[in-house]
This record gives structure tokens, sequence and C-alpha cells, in this order.
């Protein structure tokens, strides 16, 4: 006897939203986001894939372009993560460690292209290994300062025009979160490492190990708040030095959200530690407006080498605004602070962490 299948028909939850931000880094930015959710399969342990991108023109002449994919097959088999990021980005930078000084940054411009490539199996519950190919290209590297030459000169002994960083990686992943966009319970532990070769194009050879943990929880435990820690850690490893612009620094990992209450790039090192904790809770009974308060600290090596300066901590508060009810995806407006009289907004589409 034959039977149809009847499997039921994959649902696509859509959001459009254009919106107009304020960062430090940015200045004021007009933002349209495109956001899709769905699942691939109807097992309750099915974990929501994701489609989402934004284009974004800042006051400073900014324009930033990210095409990103999280794509889990029926019954979490595989895991495919795509992440595509095209930015024209004037911007500012302050040397390297924990005691720069606020007051001394050097205005730069320069375009960059990411395209990072990862296939993820799954080995047992929840866990999941695989292998990866990353690349990244910083180009047109030059100061915009009113010194410009003598600092142009300095830039181009220290930067040079262009820097590329290309190769393999390895990646291992536990996640037992059932909604990635905005999680309200389980466990994240990301561990990657990179091999950057010439012979793949990288401008030198370096590698780099990036340890990537958090934990969600509802609290209280019958409530819809939630208490969430971030722990991450982005080291250089195995000898070589990462291209300046490549080295670990605030507001550079991947989604460009550590650090909040200091300006993107604010602290640069060969090795960094950061841990963050956020409680999340509704102002709305439906959901469609929430809060939340903070608090961030991390630290950095000074120079290039493996001694660290001191703790960097910041702290805040931000509002969220419900943009696709059904994936929970969020617009985020939050106020931070840092030390030194840092503070500003910092505006985000989807959960910080």
């Amino acid at each position: 006897m034959l039977s149809k299948d009847t499997a039921a028909p994959v649902h696509y939850h859509v959001a459009i939203f254009p919106a107009v931000g304020y960062t430090l880094q940015t200045g004021f930015a007009g933002i349209l986001s495109a956001n899709i959710g769905y699942h691939n399969g109807s097992s309750k342990d099915e974990k929501i894939s994701s489609l989402s991108t934004s284009i974004t023109y800042s006051q400073y002449n900014q324009v930033i372009v990210p095409v990103l994919a999280d794509i889990w097959t029926k019954n979490n088999g595989f895991n495919f993560i795509s992440d595509n990021r095209y930015i024209k980005y004037p911007s500012d930078i302050y040397g390297l460690g924990g005691h720069t000084d606020p007051n001394k940054g050097i205005t730069i411009d320069f375009s960059a292209i990411k395209l990072h490539q990862t296939i993820l199996k799954s080995v047992a519950k929840n866990i999941y290994a695989g292998v990866g190919f990353y690349y990244d290209q910083y180009w047109n590297i030059k100061a915009i300062d009113p010194e410009t030459r003598r600092i142009n000169t300095i830039l181009q002994r220290e930067l040079g025009d262009d820097e590329i960083a290309s190769g393999f990686t390895l990646r291992a992943l536990y996640d037992n979160r059932t909604n990635q966009i905005n999680a309200d319970q389980g466990w994240y532990a990301n561990v990657v490492y990179r091999n950057n070769r010439k012979f793949l194009g990288s401008s030198d050879t370096w590698q780099s190990l990036l340890i990537d943990v958090r934990k969600y929880f509802h609290f209280p435990g019958s409530s819809h708040n939630v208490l969430a820690f971030w722990s991450y850690n982005w080291m250089t490893v195995g000898g070589g030095n990462p291209p300046y612009l490549l080295l670990p620094s605030t507001g550079w990992d991947d989604q460009y959200n550590t650090g909040r209450g200091y300006i993107q790039g604010r602290f640069r090192g060969k090795n960094m530690y950061y841990l963050e904790s956020e409680y999340r809770f509704r102002i709305s009974r439906n959901g469609l407006l929430g809060g939340v308060v903070f608090a961030n600290v991390e630290k950095f090596s000074g120079e290039l080498s493996e001694q660290f300066n001191e703790l960097l901590p910041a702290c805040g508060a931000g509002l969220r605004i419900k943009l696709n009810k059904h994936s929970g995806a969020n617009i985020c407006v939050d106020y931070g602070i840092g030390k030194d009289g840092s503070n500003g907004f910092f505006v985000n589409l989807g959960e910080v962490f």
C-alpha cells in the first residue's frame, strides 16, 4: 500500500523593518533590515533557520551590507553557516592594549569584504563538528586626519595599503537552544581554530583560537524574563602576528557586539578576554516591548605581547522592540557607559548575544 508524504509544509516568517539608529562609531544611520525565520521540520526539537540582511548608511559615510544565513537541515543533521559582509568604513583606531588614550584616536578609511563559510555535522545530540573557509580582505587603507602625509607614512609602514587573511577553520559547536535568534534557555559553546596560510592568499601566516560560551535561563523560573551570560575569548596562538585590523578588538566580533559602552575599535591586542551578563524582561504583556540591563568587562594584551593590561568595565540598559514575533527577532537599542567618560547608544538587529 502506497502512502503520500504528509510532511507539513515549511512556513516562512518574513519581516522587513526600516529604522534610524545611532552608535558611537556610525553617528546617526539609516537602516533597512530584513529577516526570515523558518523550521525545516515539525519536531519540537527542530532548530530555527534564519536568513537576514540589512543595508546601513551612516552620518560618517559608512556603508554596511551583511548577508547572513544560519540553516539547519531536517532533524538538525547539518548546520550551514554563511557570514558575508561588505563595509566601506571610515573609523577610529587607538593603538594596542588597554592603556591607550581615548583622545588620541586616528581616523582611517578602508573598504573590506568578509566571506566566512562553515558546514557542521551532527556527531551527537546538540553537538556538531565541521570545517570552514574564512576570507577577509581590507583595502585602500589610509588616514583621513588633517596631518594626512605624516600619519599615512606611519600607516603605510605599520598597516600597509591592504590586509588579507585566508585560511581553513576547524569548528566544534554545542547548542541546545531551540531559538538561536532570541534564546531564552540552554547553552551555546563554540570553538573555532583558524589557520591562515600564505599559499591560500593570506598576507601572513598566523593562527587564532576563539572560545565563545553562552548560558541562558528564565529568572524567576516561572517568568518570561531571561538571565544570560556570555564569555568571549579571542586569542592568537601558534606563533605569527595577525594584521592590525584583524587583531582581537572591542566591537569587532562577528556581530560587532562586544564592549557596549565603548566605541568600536577602542581597545585592541593580540589576545582578548571578555565577559558579559544581561537581564532581559518584558515591559508589555504581549512581548512587543521589552527591556534589558547589562554589564561587561574586557581585557587585552598590551602591544603584541602576552601581558594583559587592566580590566575595562562597562554597563548600561536598553529597550527591545519585537521585529518578528515568530522568530523572536528584536530591534535592540541600548545605552552603555564605560570608563574615562565613554558612553553612547548601541543599536542592533537581533539580540546582542
